[in-house]
């Protein structure tokens, strides 16, 4: 994902601005793009779609003026989700020589319970809540996946690549300035320090990830000396 984002619930329209906040994290990257929504679309989302370029959007309904602005856009494939929509229980996976078969994600462990506080101070309700969605967000996000969020709302995410600094640099640089006060998910432990400094020197203030590395020590250390909250949730979505 390009651009993942909660609606604020006290805005005008919370889809509308759920969209504008997940569009603004990767604008570059959303030309052609696929739109998911977990609510139905509304006039002023679908105002905002018709905008840009789009292919598909997929979500459980949409108000009628909201389909009929959607329809007037030349190839792009409007969804609905049936009521009874779930994933999956298993996924497969062909690999050489064979199918694997394996759970998805179970999404645990995202009310923050259960969370281990490892350096820094408690974090507030606020920066609880965005390390929260952060957390729920890498999920989707191609390992080694790192996203930045702030406000309820992806600001920057580096995914797929072989190692998990290059990640880092990426969520920052495109995160630009608001990787400052923003916090930070990595879907797996940091291996080293270095990864997180880079995210410690864009400016994030806490970070959650699962733990467990042999050097979690040493990037312990690194978090308590630039006054960095860290959080460790003892599993990963470690996704390829």
């Amino acid at each position: 994902p390009c651009g993942i984002a909660v609606g604020d619930p006290n805005s005008a329209d919370v889809m509308a601005d759920a969209h504008a906040k997940a569009h603004m994290c990767d604008s570059v990257s959303a030309f052609g793009g696929v739109i998911a929504a977990n609510r139905p679309v509304t006039v002023s989302m679908a105002k905002q779609v018709a905008s840009i370029f789009t292919e598909v959007i997929v979500a459980p309904g949409y108000e009628i003026e909201a389909l009929q602005i959607l329809l007037e856009k030349k190839n792009l494939r409007v969804l609905e989700l049936p009521a009874n929509y779930s994933r999956e229980a298993l996924e497969y996976k062909q690999i050489s020589g064979g199918i694997l078969v394996q759970q998805p994600d179970e999404f645990s462990q995202f009310n923050g319970q259960g969370w281990k506080l490892v350096t820094g101070k408690k974090a507030d309700a606020e920066t609880m809540e965005d390390l929260k969605f952060a957390w729920r967000a890498c999920r989707s996000v191609k390992s080694n996946g790192i996203l930045l969020a702030r406000e309820g709302a992806s600001v920057g995410v580096g995914m797929g690549q072989v190692n998990r600094v290059d990640s880092c640099k990426l969520a920052v640089t495109r995160a630009e300035s608001r990787s400052r006060e923003s916090v930070a998910a990595s879907d797996a432990f940091f291996p080293f320090a270095d990864g997180l400094q880079v995210l410690i020197d864009g400016g994030v203030k806490a970070v959650v990830q699962p733990g467990g590395s042999k050097r979690d020590a040493e990037v312990i250390a690194a978090a308590e000396a630039a006054g960095v909250t860290m959080y460790f949730t003892g599993e990963r979505h470690f996704f390829h």
